[in-house]
């Protein structure tokens, strides 16, 4: 058995309350791995090495990228205000949880940084005004991954069922665009784009690849008529696929306006606030 994996909780506050930190052990603990919460005096354990490190803020954030900064920092912290998501994403965090988080997306996202280790950044910031996220990213799932956990935080004002259901429906285009755009090509790039406007939000997604028309998806539910709703299910089975072909029937239904462009490979998605935001 290798060493164990190495996890250090810097707050960036030495009188923060300790029961998130028992909270995060108990939740996060498997064979293998050791927690240890960071001392007042970090100067102590400058030479120390950590797999991954939990940060409480984001300047706790900017303080584990001066001392390590080639490991993947995921910040959890009390909220989700744009502008300190959109800061985590400029300080190249691996992702960035507000309380109250889901624990099995932040098991989820530790596994794959713990995984991945110290690799090459797979996103890059066009854009960083809160009003406008723009991003590219490699054509690979876990890259797409940590985009939409921005995008969850980001899309907090659309209250709930709206933040989880725009969530979804940027997950399955998004998911799309990596997996048969860019074909899960690491040297591909797909870009995504996150606008806030005074009534709602809006992402679009552009991938690399050749585009598809609607009427050439046999094997998509969005091609169903109406009655064979599972007709696709049966292209699918035939052409050796895996169960599925939902994606865009299930984005079209969580979002208020959902467009593509006429080679089909540019989609827009747009959800409206039900209530006044922040």
């Amino acid at each position: 058995m290798g060493s164990p994996k190495r996890i250090l909780i810097l707050d960036g506050d030495p009188h923060a309350d300790q029961t998130l930190h028992r909270t995060l052990r108990e939740a996060l603990a498997a064979p293998g791995r050791e927690f240890q919460d960071a001392p007042e005096d970090l100067g102590t354990v400058r030479c120390a090495h950590y797999d991954l490190i939990l940060a409480g803020t984001v300047s706790a954030l900017a303080c584990a990228r001066r001392m390590w900064p080639k490991t993947p920092v995921i910040v959890i912290a009390g909220a989700a205000a744009p502008e300190d998501v959109v800061a985590a994403i400029q300080g190249e965090a691996h992702g960035y949880f507000s309380v109250p988080f889901t624990v099995s997306a932040l098991a989820a996202m530790v596994e794959r940084a713990l995984e991945s280790g110290a690799a090459e950044n797979d996103l890059e910031v066009l854009s960083a005004r809160p009003a406008w996220l723009g991003l590219k990213l490699r054509s690979t799932r876990d890259a797409a991954d940590r985009v939409l956990q921005f995008v969850r935080e980001l899309a907090a004002d659309l209250g709930a069922p709206g933040q989880e259901n725009f969530a979804t429906a940027v997950r399955e285009i998004l998911s799309n665009a990596v997996e048969h755009g860019g074909g899960l090509d690491p040297a591909q790039w797909v870009s995504v784009t996150l606008v806030r406007t005074g009534r709602g939000m809006l992402a679009y997604i552009r991938d690399p690849g050749e585009g598809f028309r609607f009427e050439q998806l046999p094997h998509a539910a969005v091609s169903n008529p109406s009655e064979a709703p599972f007709e696709h299910a049966e292209v699918r089975q035939r052409l050796g696929m895996r169960p599925g072909g939902f994606g865009i029937l299930l984005a079209r239904s969580l979002v208020d306006e959902f467009i593509y462009n006429e080679a089909g490979n540019e989609a827009l998605l747009v959800k409206y606030f039900a209530r006044s935001p922040r």
